[in-house]
């Protein structure tokens, strides 16, 4: 799961992306309740499998269940840190339904890699040239010497975990 925000008064909205189908946006009903059965489920970098139904405006999570939760980087905030910027530049540089088995991959091996890795600066200077070559931003084979000016370039702005993330990880 990408990213998540409320919505009325128990319901969440979530942006996950999902190998088949890209990013997609569900909305998990009643989701903030106490005694929600997915409220565990649907947390962000989680890798989750889910069910759903086709909504008038977005579609409806019916279930969810946890495959991995990643929790040997949620017990480190350098590493959560880093993960949420990995989300944040996933959902900022791809756009709804447009599959990329590529780009659900490179997520699935750096949140791997960030379980076991301590080099967190280099890890996460390595995923902006991987991800811009995977979406066409940057020819492969050709060393971007920039990685963070080159991601502000191609999504004109600058990501809010940015600052955050690389004081944490440097």
């Amino acid at each position: 799961m990408l990213a998540r925000r409320n919505y009325g008064e128990a319901d969440r909205i979530l942006s996950i992306f999902t190998k088949n189908h890209g990013r997609i946006s569900f909305i998990a009903k009643g989701v903030r309740r106490p005694a929600s059965r997915k409220r565990g489920h649907i947390e962000i970098f989680s890798y989750i499998k889910l069910s759903g139904v086709k909504g008038k405006s977005l579609d409806l999570i019916t279930e969810a269940e946890i495959i991995d939760n990643f929790g040997e980087i949620r017990k480190n905030l350098r590493k959560v840190s880093l993960a949420y910027y990995f989300m944040e530049v996933i959902g900022r540089t791809t756009h709804e339904n447009e599959p990329h088995i590529e780009v659900f991959d490179l997520i699935y091996e750096y949140l791997n890699k960030l379980k076991n890795e301590f080099q967190l600066k280099k890890l996460r200077l390595d995923f902006i040239p991987r991800l811009l070559i995977v979406l066409g931003f940057w020819p492969k084979g050709k060393v971007l010497e920039s990685p963070d000016v080159k991601l502000e370039e191609v999504i004109e702005r600058q990501l809010s975990t940015v600052r955050v993330g690389k004081r944490l990880v440097e």
